[in-house]
């Protein structure tokens, strides 16, 4: 992507897939495609300092070509000297940036998770992957945090009930279960949002008062509660921790869903399995 691409300003500070990384879309010039400068600059501003693991700042830095050796791979690079390889004008990394910025203790854990892995597997190929360390990529590419404060709405979640959930529930949502984006993947697919974009669910259990924080204190409480799972070695042991969540399906997200017929769908909101009794 060349610095004249389409920067799609009005969308991004607009739409409700985004509004977790508004408070840092805001502050990026509204007519050109931020550079690596443009990024380093909105991160100097975080207060507290975001730092990986290990205590090093973060920043970003160019991504690194060719074969290399294993503490200048990404996810060690980025544990030990706390640079995360970034290409300049792409979708992808700019979003990894935006999250770094908005959840940075639960991005510091998955980097954590990732190192460790690698260490215990001793410092091999960085591609070689496993079950934790594939689903804590799902998590990072893909995943949406769901806020749960009704088990009842939870169970419906992991039933594939879409219609009853997203429907007939429709009223009582707004204070049982509350949808972040959290994968920047995701969050590069919402550009162009289509039937059959889905995401990635973890349920996270929070309290009532939840959905009476305001947006910024949210973030911050799901970044804690995330970062606290992800540190849990009980955690992330295969992907099946993670329930699709439909995202179009989500009241708000797709006008369309205002008419009941939509959740009839069935290719898209896929019956699922029952899960039995809690």
């Amino acid at each position: 992507m060349s610095d004249q691409a389409e920067w799609p300003y009005s969308y991004l500070s607009r739409a409700r897939p985004f509004a977790p990384l508004q408070p840092f879309i805001s502050r990026l010039r509204d007519d050109k495609f931020p550079d690596l400068t443009a990024l380093n600059g909105l991160l100097a501003d975080c207060d507290p300092a975001i730092r990986v693991r290990n205590g090093r700042t973060l920043r970003w830095v160019p991504q690194s070509q060719g074969k290399l050796p294993f503490d200048a791979q990404y996810e060690p690079r980025c544990y030990l000297q706390g640079e995360v390889q970034t290409r300049e004008y792409n979708w992808h990394d700019l979003f990894n940036a935006l999250v770094w910025m908005r959840f940075p203790r639960a991005k510091a854990a998955i980097n954590a998770r990732h190192y460790a892995v690698l260490c215990d597997a001793g410092g091999g190929d960085a591609k070689g992957r496993g079950a934790t360390r594939d689903a804590v990529t799902l998590l990072d590419e893909s995943g949406v945090i769901v806020a749960c404060a009704a088990s009842d709405f939870g169970r419906m979640l992991r039933e594939f009930r879409w219609k009853e959930l997203f429907w007939e529930r429709r009223a009582q949502l707004p204070g049982a279960l509350d949808f972040c984006l959290f994968g920047h993947g995701l969050y590069e697919k919402a550009l162009q949002p289509y039937i059959g974009m889905t995401g990635q669910g973890l349920l996270l259990d929070v309290g009532s008062d939840y959905f009476a924080m305001p947006a910024a204190r949210r973030a911050v409480y799901l970044d804690e509660l995330l970062a606290a799972y992800l540190d849990d070695p009980a955690h992330c042991s295969n992907t099946r921790e993670l329930t699709p969540v439909p995202l179009l399906g989500i009241p708000g997200w797709d006008e369309r869903n205002a008419d009941p017929a939509y959740y009839d769908n069935t290719a898209y909101f896929r019956p699922g399995r029952s899960l039995g009794p809690d």
